[in-house]
């Protein structure tokens, strides 16, 4: 029987989690404390909601712990709430000081005492400062345990990092709140009611505990928590960072983090360490790869040559979703092929250019650009089909490229030829193909067009840099003069279909509006575009629009081609 990735589920309030002792700690790589006035905001009102009706309960979502001891607990996912909620009891806190007359000791000292101890945690008998229940990570902990904790203000903000800053502006954001409620601004013991009755027990969460990091992993595929929310990059950079236990080494694997999360992406990490790895062994999913990870980087050293190998590729692999990297400075063809894949917004190649970066010239980096803009387009754009057979083939070329069996761009054809989408298969796929003209489509719309014209008229027709605009033939929106050969109620099926679209000069096309086809045939002939001007046909009807759109799709199989 397979073993449960759940130690336990529970459903605790803010007081089940901070009460009995209990104590958390955020990984010291964990992201920063990261909520901004629109979360705070939201969590207000939710705080308002259980505050104006004692029968009401709200659920702030899952929190994910690992036991890292008796009643000590590592944060996997829900520091940034619980962060929060901490600052609005510290925010309350200070609220009852004000209060209270520093000459004359009274209730409202006793409930400061009680409140720290129940939320915030114990205060030293020599230093007499509270330490917190709630540990956060490497970058934070400082200032919370020093300023926050001690609801002191610091003494030079500009000094203070983003995530820093962010915490004493949410703590000052929670202070003006409780100010605007009248009844507790006077009052210490319906404040400290404010806090245990509503706050500490009406605020819920689904509390989930897992038994390690790859359990964590799981349950974080099918969280969909509230607020900024752990990612993918935050449970790798745990793992990788949990295997150094030498300051040195820690502070080198710092470093180098924060280079290739600024060479990359912070977001685009987990795809950059799959990529890598598929370039270089056998294919695995996103969903594995947290476990190939625990399983193949284990110790020290292994996460030092791979953080090592991830900054070397770094700067290549952004390379390949950036047509203006210097990368391709003095390289117009390869720039325009980067420029095509952004546009098909497809990644599954990656894997093979990796190894090509590290085995091929750049005229043949070049060629295997080529190879892979004809098959996302064939196989992709127009032919829309599952993607999984294509990354599994990307992944074959690119251990062939890497092992050096496959030494040509021919050998790489060959190997890719499972998933070259066949010329009788792309021109009919292109034949039927509607791309709607909008949004980002637009530029594949343009993309089409431009390789349709370079080919008729035999010059170099740019599809990002050449003026023409795109003509809807028959117009986005038809008046009546064009209901015979279209009617209403197949108008909007033959709007997008690539036989409906011609390039055409800005001006030409301002004039044209919803013009009949007689009027902007007129129109078309005047056009320097080859591919409008011989628009020439009588009429304009679902049978000359999908005649065009086949003697199209013929040239297509020759336009985007490799010869094996």
């Amino acid at each position: 029987m397979a073993r449960s990735v759940l130690l336990d589920t529970s459903t605790v309030s803010f007081q089940d989690l901070l009460g009995n002792g209990k104590s958390y700690e955020v990984p010291l790589y964990q992201r920063d404390y990261s909520w901004r006035i629109d979360h705070w905001e939201d969590l207000w009102q939710d705080v308002l909601a259980v505050y104006g009706n004692r029968e009401f309960r709200h659920y702030m979502g899952s929190v994910v712990f690992q036991g890292a001891g008796d009643k000590r607990f590592s944060v996997i996912d829900g520091q940034q709430r619980l962060a929060t909620l901490s600052v609005l009891v510290l925010a309350v806190i200070q609220r009852i000081h004000e209060l209270t007359s520093p000459d004359t000791p009274d209730a409202n000292t006793e409930r400061i005492e009680i409140l720290s101890r129940s939320f915030i945690g114990d205060k030293a008998p020599t230093s007499l400062l509270w330490s917190s229940k709630l540990k956060l990570n490497d970058n934070n902990d400082n200032f919370w345990q020093e300023y926050i904790i001690q609801r002191r203000t610091p003494p030079r903000m500009n000094a203070l990092n983003d995530s820093e800053r962010l915490l004493y502006k949410a703590y000052r954001y929670f202070h003006d709140q409780l100010g605007t409620i009248p009844e507790l601004c006077t009052d210490g013991e319906r404040l400290a009611a404010f806090l245990t009755e509503a706050v500490a027990s009406r605020l819920l969460f689904i509390q989930i505990l897992v038994e390690d990091e790859l359990s964590a992993y799981t349950v974080f595929e099918t969280l969909n928590a509230r607020g900024v929310e752990l990612t993918a990059t935050d449970l790798l950079k745990n793992y990788l960072f949990s295997r150094i236990t030498a300051d040195h080494d820690l502070r080198i694997l710092q470093r180098q983090w924060k280079r290739i999360a600024g060479i990359v992406g912070t977001n685009k990490f987990p795809d950059f360490l799959r990529h890598l790895v598929n370039s270089q062994q056998e294919f695995i999913r996103s969903q594995r790869l947290f476990k190939v990870m625990r399983e193949r980087v284990s110790t020290a050293p292994q996460v030092l040559d791979l953080l090592e190998t991830l900054e070397i590729e770094a700067d290549t692999y952004r390379s390949l979703f950036d047509h203006t990297h210097e990368q391709w400075r003095g390289n117009r063809e390869a720039r325009r092929m980067i420029r095509a894949l952004e546009i098909f917004r497809v990644r599954q190649f990656a894997p093979l250019l990796l190894a090509v970066f590290r085995r091929f010239d750049e005229a043949d980096r070049t060629r295997v650009l080529r190879v892979c803009e004809v098959i996302s387009f064939r196989y992709n754009v127009i032919g829309n089909r599952n993607t999984n057979e294509l990354e599994k083939q990307y992944n074959l070329a690119a251990i062939a490229v890497h092992e050096g069996q496959a030494g040509s761009v021919a050998d790489v054809s060959r190997i890719l030829l499972p998933v070259y989408v066949t010329d009788e298969e792309f021109r009919t796929d292109f034949a039927y193909k509607a791309i709607p003209a909008t949004g980002t489509k637009r530029h594949l719309v343009r993309y089409i067009l431009a390789n349709l014209e370079s080919d008729a008229s035999g010059r170099d027709v740019d599809f990002d840099g050449d003026p023409f605009t795109i003509e809807h033939i028959l117009p986005q929106n038809p008046g009546a003069g064009w209901n015979e050969d279209f009617p209403p109620e197949i108008q909007e099926a033959w709007i997008s279909r690539i036989g409906n679209y011609t390039p055409i000069e800005a001006a030409l096309n301002r004039d044209l509006v919803n013009d009949g086809f007689a009027a902007k045939r007129a129109a078309y002939y005047r056009s320097q575009y080859e591919t409008t001007k011989s628009l020439q046909a009588e009429e304009w009807s679902p049978a000359t629009l999908q005649q065009r759109q086949e003697a199209m799709a013929r040239r297509a199989v020759h336009i985007w081609r490799i010869d094996h």
